[in-house]
């Protein structure tokens, strides 16, 4: 997991995008620092799609891939400044950066602007992140029209501007070795923190306390820090999909859903786990945890190479949609209920996403219209619920009960492998680890 493996990945995708490019340019920025609150600045993350092509981890950085006969690859970053440094850490510069991470040349950030009328003259295609920033857009603008200021001298700027997604989503999708290796310790970590969750849970803490010993687990394991915002959901909380106040207590008797997982190295886990606060489930709550549970195990059995992205989705929504009518929830033919879209009231998302970089990681889901097919090295999450809120129709033992059950797949050769199992989801298996802690 060194420096070193993450420059070396990166160099080889840089050379696929050249080799992909023809003549032209690509420019990709990291994200930018963002303010907090006055002179105080969020935890720093770089953009993914910069930090793919690059393993460059400082803010104030550019790459810019010029393809052609002669390729060459450029950073644009930060200059040395001991100053600086004595207040917020090590920079590389230009020089250093160069030969670490093994860039054809570096320059200070502040020369972008008149190094790129020159390195788009004459070059037929501009790739960027189109439309993902206001202000780039008009910086490239300003780029162009330079360029196109020159045309009396013969200059030619570029004609076409594509979409740089449309090239690196489809690199993205597909993970390599080196990927699975970040991704299977992401999910890892995560794992050990929610069998961490279940172990310590009883009445009378509060949401945040669990939190906090998820947080202490990804951090102890080397995550820099959660992938997304943790949901620690008790009781009617796990009802709201996206529930984040985590600052109630937790009551004998209801459930607990903890949506949350690490960040490895830039990559995500997401892992969700449902268990009762009291450490054995109620007959009602086993009941509709026993059925999402089936869900899910349909809908991972479902991902394999050749299956369609919506065939998970489909094997669980029939067996949830089943299970509402067995479970009094809802009334009818399951096909009708189905094309009626019936299930929303008790199951409103969908049962997965692409996973990686991002959470909701980058990739499309249809090719031409039609659901993608499943092809080894994609990963993905699968996690299907129910949420089920008091109503004069829904028997009074099922009122705010939330479960959900979400897992890390990768797709094999042979099928798919569960990256997290070792995160326990049976009711025997969080009942034992519950009891003796």
């Amino acid at each position: 997991m060194s420096l070193e493996q993450a420059i070396e990945a990166a160099r080889r995708r840089r050379q696929r995008v050249l080799a992909a490019m023809g003549d032209g340019v690509m420019v990709l920025s990291t994200a930018p620092e963002r303010v907090r609150n006055r002179d105080t600045h969020h935890p720093y993350r770089y953009d993914s799609y910069f930090h793919y092509l690059s393993a460059f981890p400082e803010p104030e950085a550019v790459l810019v891939l010029v393809a052609g006969d002669t390729p060459r690859q450029f950073l644009f970053c930060r200059e040395k400044n001991e100053e600086r440094e004595v207040w917020d850490g090590f920079r590389f510069g230009p020089e250093a950066a160069a030969a670490r991470f093994g860039f054809d040349e570096a320059r200070p950030v502040a020369e972008l602007d008149e190094r790129m009328s020159e390195l788009l003259a004459d070059r037929p295609v501009l790739h960027y992140l189109l439309g993902d920033d206001p202000a780039w857009d008009g910086r490239v603008m300003g780029w162009l029209n330079a360029v196109r200021g020159k045309a009396r001298t013969g200059v030619t700027a570029p004609s076409r501007i594509v979409d740089a997604r449309a090239m690196l989503d489809e690199m993205r999708l597909i993970k390599d070795a080196y990927e699975i290796e970040l991704m299977d310790r992401a999910a890892a970590v995560s794992a050990v923190a929610h069998r961490q969750a279940m172990a310590v849970c009883r009445p009378g803490l509060h949401e945040y306390e669990v939190e906090a010993e998820l947080l202490r687990v990804f951090r102890a394991g080397g995550c820099a820090a959660p992938a997304y915002p943790p949901i620690v959901a008790g009781g009617a909380h796990a009802c709201v999909l996206h529930y984040v106040a985590n600052d109630q207590p937790l009551n004998a008797g209801d459930l607990l859903l903890i949506d949350a997982a690490g960040e490895f190295a830039g990559y995500a886990a997401d892992i969700t786990r449902t268990f009762p606060v009291s450490g054995r489930f109620e007959p009602a709550q086993r009941d509709a945890y026993q059925l999402v549970l089936a869900a899910q195990a349909a809908a991972i059995g479902a991902v394999r190479p050749g299956n369609a992205w919506n065939a998970p989705h489909e094997a669980a929504l029939r067996l949830l949609t089943q299970g509402m009518v067995d479970l009094k929830l809802l009334a009818g033919d399951v096909d009708g209920l189905i094309e009626r879209e019936a299930y929303k009231r008790f199951y409103m998302h969908r049962t997965g996403h692409w996973l990686g970089r991002d959470v909701h990681d980058a990739g499309e889901y249809k090719l031409n219209g039609q659901w993608r097919p499943f092809v080894p090295g994609m990963t993905l999450t699968v996690e299907p619920g129910i949420y089920i809120r008091p109503a004069d129709d829904v028997p009074e033992a099922l009122w705010n009960i939330g479960i959900r059950i979400e897992d890390d797949v990768l797709v094999t050769e042979a099928g798919c492998r569960v990256l997290t199992e070792a995160a326990p989801k049976t009711v025997t298996e969080i009942e034992e680890l519950m009891r003796h802690g």
